[in-house]
């Protein structure tokens, strides 16, 4: 019994899904290292906020949030 084409797209949409949230997290990652960066180089937290185009609370959290 073959695969119908739904299914089949199903598959690869839930791959691209897959990698798409490898992505962010990484990417999140990568950021809250620069925050962090930016922070103990002494940068108001406007400026990261406004940088990294996030509100200050945004940015707190960031800090705040230790990776999983």
């Amino acid at each position: 019994m073959s695969d119908s084409e739904a299914i089949k797209a199903i598959r690869r949409a839930a791959k691209r899904r897959e990698y798409a949230d490898r992505l962010h997290k990484q990417a999140t990652a990568d950021l809250r290292e620069n925050l962090h960066q930016a922070q103990a180089e002494g940068v108001a937290i406007a400026r990261i906020a406004r940088e990294a185009r996030l509100s200050r609370q945004g940015v707190y959290e960031l800090l705040a949030a230790r990776s999983s």
